[in-house]
């Protein structure tokens, strides 16, 4: 009860007015994006926690291919026991404008059954983009942020997860992604929000800026703006612009709940129409207690033990409440502490509101 109210307590502290955002916070340049790297690869060097080759034989593949590079065969139906090397799978993110020798940081992730990566070093392995084409090749020693420890009677204590790593700077680009940003069209700006109203704010702040019809506003995403052909020319262009106060359009009225947490967060624009709600909890209690039953000095019988079972239902009367109209995220709060809602209970009132059509806002539930 105490959390709910302090989380709702702590929006109210917050302004009702929307601050002014640089367009580098609400928006992106279009063709300036990330692109996502995938490889596999060999971990070698473990102490014994490695792969357990009788259940993952793509570890004995890849590391016999990896030996006939090097002119090494393996002759056909030796049993390999190579505990202390493990298949991974590296992923990396390949910023824009990244230019060959430039370094990344990586993810190594194992994919079979080792324990533990600590200690490993990851052998030179290409990385991938969804074309098929090798962008960046990774390598270099492991920094595993987990650890455990196993007693010989089988105890064991883990904390975090050892069979994930990273490699800060262990990939090196190899090849560049072509942009458009360079040619000679108009530039873009992607809001990371759709919303009309902030969308055509922006395109009025870059005219007042630049002169008018310089932007144009496409639809609530994007807005489309008059740059310069030159690419050195552009870079100055971009850098005004992504500079450039744009005040943000009010967020639709929602709330979101997340069910598995109990946290709930209330949009400054939530309003409820006129309404009574009211709160309560039955309560019933089961007491079960052994009597000895004992037969008299003269009677005939057995001693024998009676169960006796107790019921008390008690009922908590709480008040009811009355949202006037118009009410506010202030008088929502307000009432549902007074009333002493748990989190649950809050969900339940919530949704109860937006059934009935009194809650006018966005419930999500997460």
């Amino acid at each position: 009860m105490k959390k709910i109210g302090l989380l709702l307590a702590l929006m109210l502290m917050l302004p009702s007015w929307v601050m002014a955002e640089r367009l580098k916070d609400i928006a992106g340049v279009a063709g300036v994006r990330s692109n996502q790297l995938i490889g596999y690869g060999l971990v070698v060097g473990l102490d014994g926690t490695g792969d357990q080759t009788t259940q993952s034989p793509f570890t004995t593949q890849s590391f016999n291919s990896m030996l006939k590079q090097f002119g090494i065969t393996i002759p056909p139906g030796t049993r390999m026991q190579m505990k202390n090397v493990a298949a991974v799978m590296i992923q990396a993110e390949l910023p824009p404008f990244a230019k060959p020798g430039q370094t990344l940081d990586i993810t190594v992730s194992s994919v079979s059954n080792a324990k533990s990566l600590r200690g490993g070093t990851l052998l030179v392995s290409p990385l991938k983009g969804l074309d098929g084409n090798v962008y960046a090749v990774a390598q270099g020693s492991l920094v595993v942020g987990g650890f455990g420890a196993q007693g010989a009677d089988g105890s064991r204590i883990q904390v975090n997860v050892q069979s994930v790593g990273r490699i800060p700077g262990g990939a090196m680009v190899e090849r560049m992604v072509e942009t458009s940003f360079a040619e000679g069209q108009p530039v873009i700006f992607n809001l990371h929000r759709a919303d009309f109203t902030t969308a055509n704010r922006v395109a009025k702040s870059i005219n007042d800026l630049l002169g008018p019809d310089t932007a144009r506003p496409i639809d609530a995403v994007s807005i489309m703006v008059d740059g310069p052909v030159n690419p050195a020319h552009r870079v100055d262009f971009i850098s005004l612009l992504e500079n450039l106060q744009v005040t943000p359009g009010d967020e639709a009225a929602r709330v979101v709940i997340n069910s598995r947490t109990g946290t709930i967060v209330v949009g400054q624009n939530v309003r409820v129409s006129p309404v009574a709600v009211t709160h309560g909890s039955l309560t019933v209690s089961v007491a079960e207690s052994l009597t000895v039953s004992q037969p008299n000095a003269f009677g005939e019988g057995n001693t024998v033990v009676v169960p006796n079972s107790s019921i008390e239902i008690t009922e908590e009367t709480n008040p009811m409440f009355k949202f006037a109209p118009g009410a506010t995220l202030e008088d929502i709060v307000r009432s549902v502490n007074t009333v002493g809602a748990s989190p649950g209970d809050l969900m339940a009132i919530l949704e109860a509101l937006k059934q009935s059509g009194a809650l006018k806002a966005e419930l999500v539930v997460i």
